[in-house]
């Protein structure tokens, strides 16, 4: 057999991570998230949001679904479907009547989410931030109407 060999096309060579990636998110970027997603929830809980705070919001629920999914975090699956459903019913109400309120019943759902998410931005390394956020390119771009399963 020949010295060299030729690998068969399913394997990939994957490059070392850097330190960059093999670390949290710098500081600043983590804070600037956060500060914008808190934002979104003041200002959707208080009835003035809109689009953009809206998927601010999801944005983030979504991202700490796919974190916690690779091992960061612990906050039960129905929570993250409260939030999903709170999302969906603001959007009806805001088409109906132009109201963007969050239900006042999901506000401790939505915080308990974000600070998870904050604690996430703050521990996990970035390669699994960013795998997280193509996760949700991915999802944004099929046909599922969510990544979170009814029964998880």
């Amino acid at each position: 057999m020949s010295p060299r060999r030729t690998k068969s096309r399913g394997s990939r060579v994957h490059k070392p991570l850097t330190k960059t990636l093999l670390l949290p998110m710098d500081r600043a970027s983590a804070n600037e998230q956060s500060l914008a997603h808190h934002l979104a929830l003041v200002a959707c809980r208080s009835g003035h949001g809109n689009g953009h705070l809206i998927n601010e919001l999801m944005r983030a629920v979504y991202l700490s679904w796919f974190l916690q999914r690779a091992g960061y975090g612990t906050c039960p699956a129905g929570q993250f479907k409260v939030a999903e459903y709170a999302v969906e019913a603001t959007l009806s109400r805001a088409k109906e009547c132009g109201e963007w309120r969050l239900p006042a019943e999901t506000i401790a759902d939505f915080e308990a989410l974000l600070a998870l998410h904050d604690s996430q931005l703050a521990s996990a390394p970035l390669h699994e931030v960013l795998a997280a956020e193509h996760k949700l390119r991915t999802f944004l771009a099929g046909t599922t109407s969510s990544p979170i399963p009814v029964n998880a």
